[in-house]
């Protein structure tokens, strides 16, 4: 298991511990990180338990059964609850994962820990900030650039070059990889992260673009590439079985043949 640090400038204090329900008896305790900036002070670790009966079967299921069940003041994010658009990434248990497909029974026995994604800002909660991470991906321009005039219809690709693309587009942007890495967390400001170079890659060898020096230029940085030093956290947190360290690794290969 991969073991991640909590939000920057964090200095967590023991907070409510609420009361266990009565007559259950399939009971489980959570500790979850609760910070909002309007009330001030540091955040707190918050304690809750919860009938494992009535909560149903994912992480997901249990945060929204605290909220509507014991603490309505609790926020997260959260949408389709189909491990499609990852909104509810978190760190669970230690390890940065999506709250919808994450089951209680694949967790360790005892306390569970839940905070927002580490090294990004909090806005509340679980919420994390993802100005910059989402500013990352669009610098890599995650859209299909030619110079030859558009086809009628469509622009096509053969099957081999289509598949080429497998294991890149399914990324859900969940931001689990790039919190999970520690060049990131150390150079978030200037390290694009495995979620954007991972994109990046994607659209380098797409057969249907047009702009794969230009895209490699705009790579070309001590910093927005060459931060990565391959220590896997992406791949093993990646919920979608992704890994952006090796998309990061073929981009270095295309630098190095470009100039050789």
């Amino acid at each position: 298991m991969v073991q991640l640090t909590l939000p920057k400038n964090s200095t967590v204090r023991k907070g409510k511990t609420w009361p266990k329900p009565q007559g259950a008896t399939n009971l489980r305790q959570f500790r979850i990180y609760r910070y909002n900036p309007e009330e001030g002070g540091n955040p707190r670790w918050d304690t809750y338990w919860v009938d494992m009966d009535k909560a149903g079967t994912m992480i997901l299921d249990v945060l929204l059964y605290i909220k509507n069940n014991i603490d309505p003041t609790l926020a997260f994010r959260r949408s389709c609850r189909e491990g499609v658009c990852g909104s509810c990434a978190m760190n669970i248990a230690g390890r940065n994962t999506i709250a919808c497909t994450k089951g209680f029974d694949d967790l360790p026995k005892g306390v569970i820990t839940i905070s927002p994604l580490p090294s990004q800002p909090v806005v509340r909660d679980l919420i994390p900030d993802l100005t910059n991470f989402y500013a990352q991906h669009a610098y890599v321009q995650p859209f299909l650039k030619t110079d030859t005039p558009a086809p009628e219809k469509e622009w096509k690709q053969s099957e081999a070059d289509r598949e080429e693309l497998n294991g890149l587009y399914e990324c859900i942007l969940c931001a689990s990889c790039s919190t999970s890495c520690p060049s990131y967390w150390w150079n978030g400001d200037k390290y694009l992260g495995p979620a954007a170079l991972l994109q990046a890659y994607r659209w380098l060898i797409d057969s249907r673009d047009e702009a794969t020096g230009e895209r490699l230029d705009d790579l070309e940085d001590p910093f927005k590439l060459y931060r990565c030093h391959t220590i896997m956290n992406c791949a093993q947190v990646c919920p979608k079985g992704l890994n952006p360290a090796k998309a990061i690794a073929k981009i270095k290969h295309m630098m190095v043949e470009r100039v050789s």
